[in-house]
This record gives structure tokens, C-alpha cells and sequence, in this order.
């Protein structure tokens, strides 16, 4: 049996209020662009795999700041690309940044919590793995998980963003479990389920959007409680 579990953070158990379609369909109103949900969910899984392969290869918090707004002016003309509008980087990046004005918050989404519970009471260890530049304390404190986690990773703490097999490797050594005892569970093919392949240790996606019904590379679930229900069997 698996002991520990390692979590993913954004997208797997944390998401954005307003949510990214709110925020996006506000912007985008100021420029008179109309979006749609659908549309929407899968511009963001073409950006978001955009955003796992530049941190595989040149991380986003080493790149200046220009380079981040010209990364981030590619990252808009993506999400819009799921709802056919097709805009120029110029009138991207005044769409990004009318984006970034608009406040949101990073919330854990409403089905974690309680089934952490749960999940602790099966005797599982939970751990988070995340690519947020903050340290893996921080992280705990801001979501108020100490009662649940363990313990937190970040690629701040660890000089590395996954896909690379060294945060996932750094995971197991801080929690002094091996790979055969891990799953991770994370909502990003590239960082997510290659990371943790590379690292040994088995994957689970969390697919909360729906955009991968037909990914059969791992176990798949789409929210907290059916990965609670697989692990109690």
C-alpha cells in the first residue's frame, strides 16, 4: 500500500476566485471580445502546457521581466485561441495586462479539505509539491493547510520546477519515504505525469476541467472524492 501522497497545488487543489473565466470574460470586455466557458478551459490547457514545457526548459522566475511579458503576451493569445479569437501579440499584452489588474484570490477548492480528512484517517501522509515561488512554509501558512500537510516543496525551496525529477526526488528525502510508497497527484501532463514517472514514483491526474476523458496513460479522477474512493479500494 502507498503511504504518502503528494499533491499538486494550482489546479489540483486550489483554483482562482473570480474564477479564470470571469477574469478573462472581464477583460476581454473592455476590448469587445465576447468568450465562452468551453472555449475558455481549453485555451487554458494549451497555455498552461505552454507554461509546463518554458519551465521545463527556461523556469518563469529566472526570466526578466520582459521576457515574462513577452512569455505572458504568447500565454493570452493561447487561452483566447480556445474560443477562435485570434489576436497579435500587441493586443495580447494589453489584454494580459487588464488581466493582471483584476483582483483575485487563490482559494482551496471546497471538496479538499474534508477529504484530507479522510484521507489522513486511511493513514496517508500528505505532502504538496508545487512551482510557486514562494517556500514550501509559506505556502502551508497562506492556504492555512498545518493541520493537513505535512510538509510543502516549492521550486524556491528546491532551486527546480517540476518536470524535473530533483524536486520530486528532494519530496521523498524530506518525507523519508521511498518512491514505491508515493503517488502524486497534479492536473499537468508535462510537469505533473511526466514529472513524477521520471521520478519513479506513480502518478494520478486530477482533471477537474474535464479536458482529458480519454487519457489513459494513468489512473484519472475528477475531483477529491473519486480520488478518495480509488484509494479506499
Amino acid at each position: 500500500m502507498k503511504k504518502i501522497l503528494f499533491f499538486d497545488l494550482y489546479g489540483t487543489l486550489a483554483g482562482f476566485n473570480p474564477t479564470r473565466f470571469e477574469i478573462q470574460s472581464k477583460a476581454c470586455n473592455e476590448f469587445g471580445l465576447s468568450l465562452f466557458q468551453e472555449g475558455i478551459l481549453k485555451g487554458y490547457k494549451r497555455a498552461d502546457n505552454f507554461m509546463a514545457h518554458q519551465n521545463s526548459t527556461q523556469p518563469l522566475r529566472l526570466m526578466s521581466e520582459s521576457e515574462k511579458f513577452n512569455f505572458f503576451c504568447e500565454y493570452e493569445k493561447l487561452v483566447l485561441s480556445g474560443c477562435d479569437i485570434h489576436v497579435d501579440l500587441t493586443l495580447a499584452g494589453e489584454i494580459w495586462k487588464t488581466v493582471r489588474g483584476i483582483p483575485y484570490e487563490m482559494e482551496i477548492y471546497d471538496d479538499v479539505l474534508t477529504n484530507f480528512e479522510k484521507l489522513i484517517d486511511l493513514g496517508y501522509k500528505i505532502l504538496v509539491i508545487s512551482n510557486m515561488n514562494i517556500s514550501g512554509s509559506q505556502l502551508i501558512k497562506q492556504f492555512e493547510l498545518e493541520r493537513y500537510v505535512d510538509f510543502a516543496v516549492t521550486s524556491k525551496d528546491v532551486g527546480v520546477e517540476k518536470p524535473d525529477h530533483r524536486i520530486f526526488d528532494y519530496a521523498l528525502s524530506i518525507s523519508n519515504f521511498s518512491k514505491n510508497d508515493a503517488f502524486h497527484i497534479g492536473d499537468q501532463i508535462i510537469s505533473d505525469i511526466n514529472g513524477a514517472k521520471n521520478a519513479g514514483i506513480s502518478p494520478i491526474l486530477m482533471d477537474r476541467d474535464r479536458n482529458y476523458l480519454d487519457f489513459d496513460r494513468c489512473v484519472r479522477v475528477g475531483d477529491m472524492s473519486e480520488l478518495h474512493s480509488i484509494l479506499l479500494n
